[in-house]
């Protein structure tokens, strides 16, 4: 995110306010100055301030009272206080009252520099992620999807078949990796179809055996097996006027398909064990992560009951082919894993971010749900850092490490630092003195020192 800081320089010394001030305005900030620390309260009363830099002595109102008065209205605005050799102590007391950090006269701008974009960081980060929450509300205001997070193309398309799709009464076949949500469209269909309030039954084929599972969809008469001490219904009756979710349909045996395909075609079974024949109304979505095509090839799964339950297919593409939907994500499982751990975390350091979309995610948006998690539990601030992350995301970052020569000099390593930056931002030098953690002009100056016209 491109922000534009409002920064106030409050000193009495015209010479140094000016000179302070260009200098944060050659680093892209809007810059306010103010002779006393009166004239500082005003413009904090009418302007939104990020930053205050003040010093300590100054008629009127001293940088001290200034301090307090801004640490009393405006808690968690950062304050660097500048401060004599001979002040120090002063300084530092300035700090037990809440300042951010002191700078000594005369002022080392590149120190400047670097104190007040980390005085920022944390700033631009919250602002950030309530920037991310606020477009992930927005996105979910425009659907109809409450509980789907997506703006990728891959995503939009997923939606559109779902409202398409939803008030008829079509069978639906979802596909997709492991981890991609499949549930979670399954839930939408039924949400935004003529069933919604009725029941919404939902079957995890994969985790029963092949008798349990025929029991559990067909359910079954008193008697029809050991243990069979009363009649059940089956989750095909419970859903009757409803729908069912058999996920991972690819997963059962071949008697069990015959049965389904039955109640797709005459919308009647026979409980185990049973005679009776039962009759239901109920709308089948169906999900699996197998190529149930390759299934058919190899006579596991059967062609007719495939073609019954792919009348529509819905194709959710996997994470690493939607990636401008992980900070949506991410954003969406912090905020929601910071309250349940009651933990302030308020957003992603950069690099941390920049981790999250280089990783590969073969788990899926459940590995991503899982990675938040353990990052929000495991983080010691109130920010996320690489540190924070698994093992499996760190090694990302080593990707794009810069490689230095054992016995290179400090200006032949600086030199290689900066062009490969550069190139690695495509020569965009506002980007490049941001990950270099310099002001623009510190950047123009090395670039002219090294002869380096890029």
């Amino acid at each position: 995110m491109n922000m534009k800081f409002n920064l106030l320089v409050v000193d009495d010394e015209k010479n140094i306010r000016e000179g302070l001030g260009t200098s944060l305005e050659m680093d892209g900030y809007n810059v306010l100055l103010a002779s006393n620390g009166e004239e500082a309260l005003k413009i904090l009363n009418s302007k939104e301030l990020d930053l205050i830099i003040t010093d300590l002595r100054m008629p009127v109102l001293s940088g001290q009272e200034l301090l307090k008065k801004v640490i009393s209205s405006n808690p968690g605005l950062p304050v660097i206080v500048l401060t004599g050799h001979g002040t120090i102590e002063t300084a530092v007391n300035a700090m037990r009252d809440g300042a951010y950090d002191f700078l000594t006269k005369p002022v080392n701008l590149d120190r400047l520099t670097l104190l007040v974009k980390r005085a920022l960081q944390g700033r631009e980060l919250a602002t950030e992620h309530k920037a991310l929450k606020a477009e992930v509300e927005r996105l979910k205001s425009r659907q109809k999807f409450s509980r789907m997070i997506g703006k990728s193309s891959g995503m939009m398309r997923v939606m559109e078949i779902i409202e398409q799709v939803a008030s008829t009464k079509a069978s639906v076949l979802i596909t997709g990796e492991s981890g991609v949500g499949k549930e979670l469209v399954a839930d939408a269909v039924h949400e935004l179809s003529d069933r919604k309030g009725k029941a919404f039954i939902k079957v995890h084929c994969a985790a029963l055996s092949e008798s349990l599972l025929e029991s559990e969809l067909f359910g079954h008469e008193k008697g029809a097996f050991t243990g069979a001490l009363a009649r059940k219904r089956g989750r095909f009756e419970l859903a009757h006027m409803g729908s069912i979710f058999l996920d991972e349909i690819g997963e059962i045996d071949q008697s069990t398909q015959i049965k389904i395909l039955r109640v797709l075609q005459e919308k009647k079974f026979e409980r185990v064990g049973g005679e009776e024949t039962v009759e239901v109304d109920t709308r089948i979505i169906s999900a699996t992560n197998r190529d149930l095509k390759e299934e058919i090839e190899k006579g596991s799964f059967r062609e007719d009951l495939f073609y019954r339950l792919n009348v529509v297919q819905i194709h959710v593409p996997p994470l690493r082919e939607r990636k401008e939907d992980i900070s949506l994500l991410a954003s969406s499982f912090l905020e929601e894993f910071s309250k349940e751990n009651n933990k302030g975390v308020e957003g992603f350091e950069h690099k941390a971010m920049t981790a999250l979309h280089s990783y590969n995610w073969p788990g899926n948006i459940r590995e991503l749900r899982n990675c938040i998690e353990s990052a929000v539990v495991m983080c010691h601030g109130n920010v996320i850092t690489v540190d924070d992350l698994p093992p499996a995301l760190q090694d990302t970052t080593d990707q794009n490490c810069i490689r230095i020569c054992t016995g290179s000099s400090l200006a032949e390593a600086e030199k290689k630092i900066i062009i490969e930056t550069l190139n690695s931002q495509k020569g965009n030098k506002s980007k490049t003195a941001e990950v270099l953690g310099i002001g623009r002009k510190t950047l123009h100056r090395k670039l002219a020192e090294y002869e380096l016209d890029l």
